[in-house]
């Protein structure tokens, strides 16, 4: 990959800092207490919230804590703990499968390493990085929706690859120290939750609106825009 642009670099990283100054909290929003953990929240994430997935892994851990036990669940039982995630035959399979890879090949225990994670069942880049990066301190860029919409309207990236998760990962990585990976993929998640929403931007209260090319698609009025910052993300 070419070397980025200068000018980006130090736009890109100003942008970093004012948002590591606006949410100094920023961080994993699952609740988890072993890589294993984070591995199964994770997969339960997709397409929907936190907070649901926060709210349901308590049940579904005390009746199946650890790899062995989930690969051995009932399907009925595990689909019905997991159910108000969506989507939840497609998860079940999930995580039977990644649990039964995990007893079978890596002993039960979840492997650090990017090129292990993503043979799991229902594993890809994007969730491989969230585990190595909160369970295993190895940084790494998770690209969500609210990642790669954030780094488009901060241009950080070109047009042409500005839908492919793999190409926005290499692009923006370029951008920043390795060590900075992590934590800045939660503070781009917790700005696009909070205030740099999908449909209607809080433009007018943007700590980083100075350095934002897109300013201006959403309210820039600093009243009308206060009114759409929220204090976590969607429910």
């Amino acid at each position: 990959m070419t070397r980025p642009d200068t000018a980006l670099v130090r736009r890109a990283r100003r942008i970093h800092r004012g948002l590591a100054q606006t949410y100094p909290e920023a961080g994993c929003e699952l609740d988890f207490r072993s890589p294993f953990e984070l591995l199964v929240a994770t997969v339960l994430s997709a397409q929907t919230t936190d907070r649901r997935v926060n709210a349901i892994t308590p049940v579904l851990f005390e009746a199946f804590p650890d790899p062995a036990a989930m690969a051995a669940a009932p399907r009925a039982e595990l689909e019905q703990i997991i159910r108000p995630t969506g989507f939840f035959r497609a998860k079940t399979d999930s995580l039977l499968g990644l649990s039964a890879a995990l007893v079978e090949r890596y002993d039960g225990q979840v492997p650090g390493r990017l090129d292990d994670l993503v043979t799991l069942p229902g594993v890809g880049r994007k969730t491989a990085h969230v585990v190595l990066g909160n369970a295993f301190d190895i940084p790494g860029l998770t690209v969500d929706t609210h990642f790669a919409r954030l780094v488009r309207r901060f241009e950080w990236v070109p047009e042409d690859i500005a839908k492919d998760p793999v190409k926005i990962e290499h692009a923006v990585a370029a951008l920043f120290p390795r060590k900075d990976w992590t934590m800045l993929s939660h503070r781009l998640i917790w700005h696009g939750r909070r205030r740099c929403h999908a449909k209607k931007p809080a433009c007018g209260a943007c700590p980083v609106a100075q350095w934002c090319p897109s300013f201006g698609i959403g309210p820039t009025d600093p009243v009308i825009a206060e009114a759409l910052v929220t204090t976590q993300g969607p429910a």
